[in-house]
């Protein structure tokens, strides 16, 4: 084993997904995109733009694949719809900053994630979804 601490985290990060509910595993994602993106930004105040740009990667990826994948359009509707474009409109914006290493576009996004994000939080709240969250779990 060449990294023990390195294999606990990956272990106990697995552990917190096969745990999590489905209002868990979104407020996963967006503190996934939101770290990746403040290491883009930091990356590139070290004027590293090729570790920018996988972080970049990372961020548009969890966008995609995991938040925009994830939403169900039956259940939420029109809802649904308008965040699925909003998270189109979040990929566009970093491919912006990918190309230009633009700061302040990855900071725009990272502001957008972050309101949703506290909206998650905020839901989370409510006994209703702590509840509906367990039954879907298990």
């Amino acid at each position: 084993m060449s990294n023990p601490a390195a294999a606990y985290t990956k272990i106990g990060r697995d552990m917190g997904v096969e745990m999590a509910n489905p209002h868990q595993l979104v407020l996963m994602l967006y503190d996934g995109a939101l770290l990746a993106l403040g290491l883009a930004v930091s990356h590139l105040d070290n004027n590293d733009k090729q570790a920018m740009s996988e972080e970049i990667v990372r961020a548009s990826n969890i966008i995609s694949q995991g938040l925009r994948d994830s939403l169900d359009t039956k259940v939420g509707g029109e809802l649904a719809g308008r965040l699925s474009s909003l998270y189109d409109y979040m990929n566009i914006r970093l491919q912006f900053a990918n190309i230009k290493a633009d700061k302040a576009i990855i900071e725009e996004v990272s502001s957008l994630l972050r309101e949703l994000k506290d909206a998650w939080v905020e839901i989370a709240k409510d006994p209703a979804v702590v509840s509906a969250g367990k039954e879907m779990k298990g």
